[in-house]
Formats: structure tokens, C-alpha cells, sequence
């Protein structure tokens, strides 16, 4: 085992190290290159498929975003790296696959340690170079605001936002800078489909939420009815099946009209105009068979790209484009500097093109231990499944409150399922899946055992390997032993706290700042400041004014405040 550790930790180092050139000078707020930056909005919302009415949803109601997809560019072949909220988010905050960075399991913060100390949670620990894109933009002088979900599995790093909660607002930068804000929502989250009553006994405080999702659905002038709705061929065709898949599009409504919200806040503010605004979701659709998944039903997500001037408006763009795309895009579209070491690619860049397949991950899903590998490329998937003796549907305390997902359950124990819906509830599973994606599209048809198509497994089974390899993929390695090689250490180290050097110059008093921890990101502020600025080089400050330094390294402790007096 420590052989297999010490050669994870090789793999990871020998591919990104060097690779993080993050001290490059950079424009600030106030030169002439910042003022020409976008600001960038992304709109996130969760738990949800294609089932917009500009992606070819006949029967979803969702005039804003239709209208946002007439005046941007819908991308239509985005995939998340994993099907379940916090290990995608964590690829999409930070442009490196979940696997890479400790974060693939969902979720850190709910993990049991086998070693009987009671102990629970960890913060996953990436690789030193490692930063979430908002910080980078931070870095070049953008001023950047969450609302306010940061399920990123690293913590909540002081460094990445200017202001980050359900008060944060781009409207409070200084004037002229250029701000990056991420928006969340959760009305389409798969909780939302969830009786108020049931969430309520587990997380006391959740039923009022769902109980004003309810009243708002209530409102809607169109509702939808079940009998409406396309049941996929993987789910029992049944009442409860239908309103639920209704209730969803519902939500879809809500949300809509948030986005609706959003853009007329943008452009009722005069900021429209030099603003690229960015529409996805976080995975695919919060149902049974979707979200936690490695098929397409759980990972194929909408996105769409505003630009002011137009650029692409009505345009659609069928490019494979992975999760791990947005961080290096959004860098090249702020002009901001791109680290070597991001795994994605810049999708909007000539070499978006070459991009012949993405990857995907399924592991740890609460209180179930999993693992599954998957590559997509735009014809074939292929999924390996390293736990053959876990059940697809894992008995998950939290999903077991959706009403589809408890009938389906009941069902299977009944024996009243097709072949095909009892055995996502039967073991061993396939160690191997691959699917036609042009003759089936729902994929439910394995043909991983079939000899037509042995060259293609082979191909795609050989590639997955090469990209495992690649990102330096821990697989089976156990969870507190992953992430104690990752800390170096037993437990969660603390960040060193950080040094603050004064020296008296022709400007004033010249600071610098400085942590003996690799990789560490370092916060200041300066007498009456209540928010921590970014350090990214030295700066000045006047005799006598007071200096308070922090700093932090992502899957660390924050580290102890350091005070200096400049010019002392």
C-alpha cells in the first residue's frame, strides 16, 4: 500500500510540477487593461438535463433562457465530470479532473474514518499549484462575488472571493473594476422533489425551503401534468415516475424565471453591455438514474455563452467539451493568465476542435463506496466498474426520499420490474459498459460482450487507461489513506503563517508577504479594512499603519493571522 501511495503522489507531482507560473505580473484594478476586461457572470443551476425549450424540450416553458440561447451560443455536447454535485464542481472550479485533486468522492465533508476515533470529514488536498479559477482572476484584477454556494470540496478558501454569500453582490467593486460573479440555484436541485415532511426529520429547517419551492410551483399559471411527460425507457412507466419527472419541469419554470432575474438586473444596471454571461447546470437531472451516473442522463448538461457584441448569437456548437474547459475559458476570455497545468482546454480556442474525447469519474456516493471510470467519445461509451459486487442503484439514505426512486425500490423487492429496471438493483453488475450512442442514446443496450465490437472496446478501454495514468488517478486506494498522502501528514496540517517583511522605499513602506508552506495563498488587510485583499506582489503602505496578513493552502488549516506595524 505505501508503495502504491508513494507512486500516486509520484505521478501527480511529475505531471503538474513546475507547471504553475501564478507570479506573472498582471494588470490592476485601475490600469487601462483592466478597464478593457468583460465582466463575466455564470449562472449555475443543479440537478438538471437539456430539458430546455432551445435544446429541442418541447414541453419545457423556459422563455428566458430561450431568449438568452437567441442572443448567445448554445453548446450542446458539455459534459460534467462526474454525475453528483460537489466532486463536479470541484473539476469546474479548478480545471483539473476530481481524481487529480483528492476531491472525487461525494463528499469529504461526510466521510466516516475507519480507524475508530470518531472522527468524520476531510477537506480534500490538491496538488500546491492548484487555485479555483476566481482566485486567478482575482489575481488579475477582477473582483470577484458567490451566491453563495462553494460545494467545492476544498473548504471555502478566503482567497477565491471578494465577497462570497447570499449578500454578496458585484455592485459593491470599486468603480471601474471588472467582476466575475457566480450565481447558484437550487430550485431544480433534486431535493426539491422532495416531500417537505421526509427532508424535514433528517435536516431540520429544509421542509420550509421546499414548502416555498411548492407554493411557488403552486402559482405558476401553467402546470405540468404527468401524463405529458416522455418516460426514458430506463424507468418503470408509472404514475409516481410521471409526477415526478413533471414536478421537475415545474422547477424548470422557477428557475427560469431566476434567470429572467438575473439578466434584467444586468442590464438594469448598465452593465449588459461589457458583460459575457455564462448558463449551465452542475450535472445532469437530480432523477434516479441521472444524477450519480456516469451516463450521459446524468452528465450531458445545457450551457450557453452571451457575448455583448453578439458573437455566435444563435449559433449552435456540438464540439465534445469537458467541465474541465470552463476554468481555462474563462481565464483566456478575461485575459487572464492560463497555468500550464490545467487539464482542460480553452473551449472557445482553435484547439476546442481536436477534442476527440472526455472522461468521467463515479466513486465514493455517501455512505456507499464505488468507483467507476467512463470515456465518451462523440459515437461510444465506455464504462469500467472496479466494484462489480455494488448494486448500480446503492442504497443512499438521502435519495431514498425521492417518491420515484422509494416505488422503485418496492418494486424490485416485489419482483416487478422488467429485466432491464431489476437490474440496476442486481450484483455483480457488468465490470464493463459500452454503448452505440447513435443507435441508443438512453444506454441500455451493453454490447461490451458483443464481438462486433471488441476493436472499439479495446480502443476506448486502452484510452481510459492512458488518462488514468495521465492525471494521476488514485482508483482503489483507500480514502484516509489518499488523503493523509496528500497532507504528508496524519491529520489536516495548518498553513504557516505568514511573514511580513517592510522595507522603506521612495513610495512609502514596500511590503511583502510571505508563507513557508508550498503552495499557500496569502490574504492582507490594512487598518479599518474588514475584507482580506489578495496578495499577488508587494505593495505599499504608510508608516505606521497597521498590517494583518493570513494565508491558506487549499485542503489546510487557515493558518494564524500575522500583525505588523509598517515601518516599524
Amino acid at each position: 500500500m505505501r508503495r502504491i501511495l508513494s507512486g500516486f503522489l509520484a505521478v501527480v507531482t511529475a505531471v503538474f510540477a513546475g507547471s504553475c507560473a501564478l507570479d506573472a505580473p498582471v494588470a490592476g484594478p485601475g490600469d487601462e487593461a483592466s478597464r478593457q476586461q468583460p465582466n463575466i457572470v455564470l449562472l449555475m443551476v443543479e440537478d438538471l438535463s437539456p430539458r430546455i425549450g432551445a435544446f429541442g424540450d418541447d414541453l419545457a416553458r423556459t422563455p428566458n433562457i430561450d431568449r438568452l440561447a437567441r442572443e448567445g451560443a448554445r453548446y450542446t455536447h458539455v459534459f460534467a465530470t462526474a454525475g453528483v454535485c460537489a466532486p463536479s464542481r470541484a473539476a469546474l472550479i479548478t480545471g483539473m479532473n476530481q481524481v487529480s485533486i483528492t476531491a472525487q468522492h461525494m463528499r469529504t465533508t461526510d466521510y466516516v474514518w475507519p480507524d475508530g476515533s470518531g472522527r468524520r470529514g476531510y477537506e480534500a488536498a490538491p496538488p500546491s499549484f492548484v487555485k479555483a479559477f476566481p482566485e486567478l482572476l482575482r489575481a488579475a484584477g477582477y473582483y470577484t462575488t458567490n451566491n453563495s454556494k462553494t460545494d467545492y470540496q476544498v473548504g471555502s478558501p478566503f482567497t477565491v472571493w471578494d465577497e462570497n454569500g447570499t449578500q454578496a453582490h458585484w455592485k459593491n467593486r470599486p468603480e471601474g473594476m471588472p467582476f466575475f460573479a457566480m450565481y447558484s440555484l437550487t430550485a431544480t436541485h433534486e431535493s426539491s422533489l422532495f416531500p417537505s415532511d421526509s427532508i424535514e426529520r433528517r435536516f431540520p429547517g429544509t421542509g420550509a425551503v421546499l414548502r416555498a419551492f411548492e407554493s411557488q410551483r403552486n402559482a405558476l399559471s401553467f402546470r405540468t401534468r404527468p401524463e405529458d411527460v416522455v418516460v426514458p425507457p430506463y424507468y418503470p412507466d408509472t404514475p409516481t415516475v410521471r409526477a415526478d419527472i413533471a414536478r421537475q419541469y415545474d422547477n424548470v419554470q422557477l428557475m427560469d424565471a431566476w434567470v429572467g432575474e438575473r439578466m434584467a438586473e444586468l442590464e438594469r444596471e448598465g452593465v449588459l453591455d461589457n458583460t459575457i454571461v455564462i448558463w449551465t447546470t452542475d450535472h445532469g437531472d437530480g432523477l434516479p438514474r441521472a444524477k450519480r451516473s456516469l451516463y450521459d442522463s446524468g452528465l450531458n448538461v445545457p450551457m450557453i455563452i452571451r457575448f455583448p457584441d453578439g458573437r455566435g448569437a444563435g449559433t449552435v456548437d456540438t464540439r465534445l467539451i469537458s467541465f474541465v474547459d470552463l476554468a481555462p475559458t474563462v481565464l483566456t476570455l478575461a485575459g487572464a493568465e492560463r497555468p500550464a497545468h490545467l487539464q482542460g482546454i480553452d473551449m472557445l480556442g482553435q484547439q476546442g476542435a481536436a477534442q476527440a474525447r472526455v472522461y468521467a469519474a463515479r466513486d465514493r456516493l455517501d455512505e456507499s463506496p464505488d468507483l467507476g471510470r467512463a470515456v465518451r467519445t462523440r459515437d461510444f461509451k465506455y464504462i469500467v466498474n472496479e466494484r462489480p459486487d455494488a448494486m448500480f442503484y446503492l442504497p443512499l439514505s438521502f435519495r431514498e426520499n425521492l417518491p420515484m426512486m422509494a416505488e422503485m425500490r418496492k418494486l424490485a423487492g416485489e419482483g416487478r420490474l422488467s429485466s432491464l429496471h431489476a437490474g440496476y438493483f442486481a450484483t455483480p453488475r457488468p465490470a464493463e459498459e459500452l454503448y452505440d450512442l447513435r443507435l441508443d442514446p438512453h444506454e441500455v443496450r451493453n454490447l461490451a460482450d458483443d464481438p462486433a465490437h471488441a476493436g472499439v472496446k479495446a480502443e476506448l478501454s486502452a484510452a481510459l487507461s492512458t488518462w488514468r495514468a495521465r492525471v494521476g488517478d488514485p482508483g482503489l486506494i483507500p480514502e484516509d489513506q489518499m488523503i493523509k498522502a496528500a497532507w504528508g501528514a496524519e491529520s489536516q496540517p495548518q498553513t504557516v503563517a505568514p511573514v511580513i517583511t517592510a522595507s522603506q522605499d521612495a513610495q512609502g513602506v514596500s511590503v511583502m508577504l510571505a508563507s513557508a508552506t508550498e503552495g499557500a495563498s496569502i490574504g492582507y488587510r490594512l487598518a479599518g479594512e474588514v475584507r482580506w485583499r489578495l496578495y499577488a506582489g508587494p505593495f505599499n503602505a504608510e508608516t505606521g499603519q497597521r498590517i494583518e496578513a493570513k494565508a491558506t493552502r487549499y485542503g489546510f488549516k487557515e493558518s494564524d493571522v500575522s500583525v505588523r506595524t509598517a515601518g516599524d
